[in-house]
């Protein structure tokens, strides 16, 4: 199981079994680790995130169906004026 959460050490980062829940600053140079891949955050507007998650760039829209990447499903669950919230599952 230590294998598992090894990439679940980041203080926005907090993972169970097969599924996280990530923060996100808004910033340039914001990203955080979990499952074995990194997210950087790109740009947002109001509804809309764009990441760079393993090396892949992916849309999310806050509302929507998750997106499949790097074998995750990464879906945004809240996006405020400083943060974004994602849900991330195996």
């Amino acid at each position: 199981m230590a294998a598992l959460l090894a990439g679940c050490g980041d203080d926005n980062v907090n993972c169970g079994l097969n599924s996280c829940t990530v923060t996100i600053d808004r910033s340039t140079d914001a990203s955080a680790s979990f499952l074995g891949v990194e997210a950087k955050f790109i740009s947002a507007d109001a509804n809309t995130v764009t990441l760079e998650v393993a090396g892949e760039q992916v849309q999310l829209t806050k509302g929507q169906q998750a997106v499949q990447v790097a074998g995750l499903q990464v879906a945004l669950d809240s996006i405020t004026q400083d943060q974004i919230g994602l849900q991330v599952s195996r």
